[in-house]
């Protein structure tokens, strides 16, 4: 990538993607502090500082298609209880779910 191609401001809501192939979006800057808090595709948070952002070697990309990204690790078991899937039928609204114990 050619240094003329590197975003010059980071934005809110832009996504990017640095030498590791590793996409991130910028979801928010600290005026106070120059922190810039970005979120990777894995769903990672992480911060860092404004005044690196010039020697950064990052494409701006478009957004991804998918964001399960930070689901990806998932498996079947931590979605609860696996052996009797869930129907809309079983579930009248969050009060189904309240431990009811008095």
């Amino acid at each position: 990538m050619a240094i003329d191609d590197r975003p010059q401001q980071p934005r809110i809501g832009s996504w990017y993607e640095d030498v590791q192939n590793r996409r991130f979006e910028v979801v928010a800057f600290d005026e106070d502090t120059d922190l810039l808090e970005v979120q990777y595709f894995d769903g990672a948070v992480t911060e860092f500082e404004l005044s690196d952002w010039p020697d950064a070697v990052l494409a701006e990309i478009a957004p991804p298609e998918d964001f399960g990204g930070a689901f990806d690790d998932l498996v079947a078991d931590d979605l609860g209880d696996t052996e009797r899937p869930r129907r809309p039928e079983d579930w009248d609204g969050p009060w189904n779910e309240i431990d009811n114990e008095s």
